[in-house]
């Protein structure tokens, strides 16, 4: 929490109302994940953004392409194919469910691949 104008406290980064983010368990999962692919030399940089309707994490193997991956939260889908999807670095869908962990298995994978190469 900050202090925004007037003395009101602020929390951080001063949501929007109805703004999509991530739960603390989901962006712990997440970064987690990047870091790991830091480490094997996959990634370099990471941007995130929020909406009303969804939220994504993209992560860049360089800062001046296209995200390598986007992982995005969408509340509406729940009901339907569910709420997570997985994007690839041109935009198609590797894979959507209903728990994060599965969305992140075709990124787990190649984490293994990157590791024993």
């Amino acid at each position: 929490m900050s202090l925004g104008v007037g003395g009101s406290v602020v929390p951080f980064p001063g949501r929007v109302p109805n703004q999509v983010g991530f739960e603390r368990e989901e962006l712990m999962r997440i970064l987690d994940l990047y870091g790991r692919m830091v480490a094997a030399g996959e990634w370099r940089d990471y941007a995130m953004d929020f909406t009303k309707d969804y939220a994504a994490f993209a992560a860049f193997r360089r800062t001046t392409e296209r995200p390598q991956a986007r992982i995005e939260k969408r509340p509406a889908l729940r009901n339907r194919q569910g709420m997570w999807t997985l994007f690839g670095e041109h935009g198609q869908i590797l894979k959507r469910g209903h728990e994060l962990a599965g969305v992140l298995a075709p990124m787990e994978r190649r984490l293994v691949k990157a590791v024993e190469g």
